[in-house]
């Protein structure tokens, strides 16, 4: 039996939840479907979720076809969650992208499309609700192969769309659409189109299959989730045309931890997908990790339980997914075995909120519940603000929303938030150096003596700390304090902002023995810091995106005086005969400003797809 893991993406409310409860319910899986109105949906597990009827973590459920077992991974449909998307893909071997056959191609499908071709993802496209009313079929045809990639074709056909009769047939083997389509991207299919005799039916599977396989053609499968239409063809698509991933005979344990769920005391139950070697129970393992702002640690533990999804039995082998305990820290992007370039390189969260709990008494507790919460969700960083608050960085304001229900439900605490802005970083503008001789005042008396030299890193290198002190010259505690809290002082420059991209040396050091304490340390660190950093000054930053503006073509004139009034540099525009599209970047803080303009510019026509592309000086 070989194994298969596919994404379920979407936009909200497509219909991600209610196909993995019908295909689990199909094929034995569950005993009976749940339903997203009802909240007892398989998947959506978190009464957050159930409430709110959206996806808000990645879940894993699997359900088996023949020889072929299918790990299913239903991820977020919302674009506040859609760094837990993309985290989510590397796991996979394929994905099913969802279209709503009555709302049809949305922005959020357009972005998730984007990042699948960017992967070379072998992706199925399945058009759902087709027994709605107002449900399209040729017309949303056109619109995918318009607005999404036009290397598609139908594998199905649907008779009374749009109604409660709506029916699912699957199209023959030798269909000449196919042969079609396959022609605009495989030479040989276009040969035997143009010159004959036509390609065969079998010649047409295996152009299908490989196209299929290597991300460059998507089929479409036409059905309802609910009703159940559609749905068996669909799963022989997904059986028959994404292959397993290729694994490495022999190589040592490498995987991907693509969810964390917390549980009772604090345990953590983490989800692992491996891609080569095998992992037991009781084995040691060594998670690597990319930190914000560009450091790599590693986080370490034991195996105290392992259960296979699929129940394949206590050995994780290559290709399999499995639930780890044990592991304490673990976090969702974790590596084993190496740090992979494949996985989506997601841009950290630029909206910050300050948060205050709404009881004084309740401030210590607020405090500690979101630190929590961010040691276990990579979407949300937290760090101690001043007077009892707590600042965050989100993505969007769904996760405000979805965090405050959490505290609520979870912890009793009532919070709340203050309208998010962006969050400008600061970088190190030369080089500056400060020290300080124990014994030092400043009200109180440190044992220490500290040298710090704060100069500008590479671009993207985050936080560095080094030596030109010997190590052996403080004990490993003193040393650990002070790298330690430079990182921690370096979250506010001189402008207020967090201080990035910086390179930060012990140039001295010095300790009285049995006096000196790690406190003391902890305590001299900031202001030696803080002075070097201002001889060397910093240079304040704000993020931009890339956008696209797809617009009607008479929208043209009132979008771009728009868009030029908040800021944007055009990359160039584009089309003209249906539609315009406009491309360029914008200061972040205008993206909001932009996205809530568009409809009313453009007839509600307008789509829009903003991404985080670096930053510029502010000047």
């Amino acid at each position: 039996m070989h194994t298969l893991n596919i994404g379920i993406l979407a936009h909200v409310d497509a219909g991600k939840t209610s196909l993995t409860e019908r295909l689990l319910f199909d094929h034995g899986a569950i005993d009976r479907l749940g339903s997203v109105d009802g909240g007892d949906t398989r998947t959506d597990d978190g009464e957050i979720e159930r409430q709110r009827g959206i996806t808000i973590r990645s879940a894993v459920a699997a359900f088996t076809v023949g020889d072929t077992q299918i790990n299913l991974i239903d991820t977020p449909g919302h674009s506040d969650f859609i760094a837990e998307v993309e985290r989510a893909l590397e796991v996979l071997d394929g994905a099913v992208l969802l279209l709503s056959a009555v709302e049809g191609v949305q922005a959020q499908t357009r972005v998730l499309m984007r990042t699948l071709r960017r992967l070379r993802l072998p992706t199925l496209v399945f058009v759902n609700k087709i027994d709605r009313a107002g449900a399209r079929s040729a017309g949303l045809l056109a619109d995918i192969r318009r607005r999404l990639t036009p290397y598609v074709a139908p594998l199905t056909d649907v008779t009374g769309i749009g109604t409660a009769d709506a029916c699912v047939t699957a199209r023959p083997p030798g269909d000449p659409q196919l042969a079609e389509a396959l022609a605009e991207v495989d030479p040989e299919v276009l040969a035997a189109v143009v010159d004959g005799p036509g390609p065969t039916p079998d010649d047409l599977r295996k152009v299908l299959a490989a196209c299929t396989a290597e991300g460059s053609f998507h089929p479409v499968f036409f059905g309802s989730a609910l009703g159940g239409q559609g749905v068996a063809e669909l799963v022989e698509g997904v059986v028959g045309l994404i292959p397993p991933a290729p694994t490495a005979e022999g190589a040592g344990p490498r995987g991907t931890v693509f969810a964390v769920r917390p549980g009772p005391g604090g345990e953590r139950t983490a989800y692992l997908r491996l891609h080569d070697g095998e992992v037991t129970p009781r084995q040691r393992l060594t998670l690597l990790r990319r930190e914000a702002d560009g450091r790599t640690t590693e986080v370490f533990g034991r195996v105290n339980r392992l259960d296979v999804i699929g129940g394949a039995g206590p050995l994780l082998t290559a290709g399999n997914i499995a639930a780890l305990t044990g592991l304490a820290g673990v976090r969702v992007g974790d590596r084993l075995g190496e740090l992979s370039d494949r996985a989506p390189q997601f841009a950290p969260p630029t909206l910050e909120t300050l948060v205050r709990a709404r009881r004084p008494e309740q401030a210590t507790a607020l405090r500690t519940a979101l630190l929590a919460l961010a040691d276990q969700d990579p979407l949300i960083h937290a760090r101690p603000g001043s007077a009892g608050t707590t600042t965050l960085l989100l993505y969007g304001e769904v996760q405000m929303e979805v965090l405050a229900a959490t505290l609520t439900q979870d912890y009793g605490i009532e919070a709340d938030f203050e309208p998010g802005r962006v969050r400008f970083v600061e970088r190190p503008r030369g080089v500056g150096e400060a020290s300080e001789e124990m014994p030092w005042h400043l009200g109180t008396r440190y044992w220490a003596t500290i040298g710090l030299r704060v100069e500008p890193g590479l671009r993207g290198s985050g936080g560095v700390f080094t030596y030109e002190t010997e190590l052996g010259a403080l004990p490993r505690a003193f040393h650990q304090a002070i790298e330690d809290t430079v990182h921690a002082t370096m979250e506010t420059g001189l402008h207020g902002a967090a201080v990035t991209d910086y390179r930060v040396t012990l140039i001295r050091s010095g300790y009285c023995a049995p006096i000196s304490t790690a406190a003391d340390f902890r305590g001299l660190t900031p202001v030696v810091l803080r002075r070097a950093l201002q001889r060397a000054g910093t240079r304040l930053y704000e993020p931009y995106h890339a956008f696209e503006a797809e617009i009607p073509l008479d929208a043209l004139a009132p979008v771009t005086a728009q868009l030029a009034s908040c800021g944007a540099k055009f990359a160039g525009t584009t089309g003209g005969s249906t539609a315009w599209l406009i491309t360029g970047e914008l200061p972040a803080r205008r993206v909001r400003e932009v996205e809530l303009r568009l409809p009313g510019l453009t007839r509600g026509e307008g789509v829009w797809w903003s991404r985080r592309s670096g930053d510029r000086e502010l000047r």
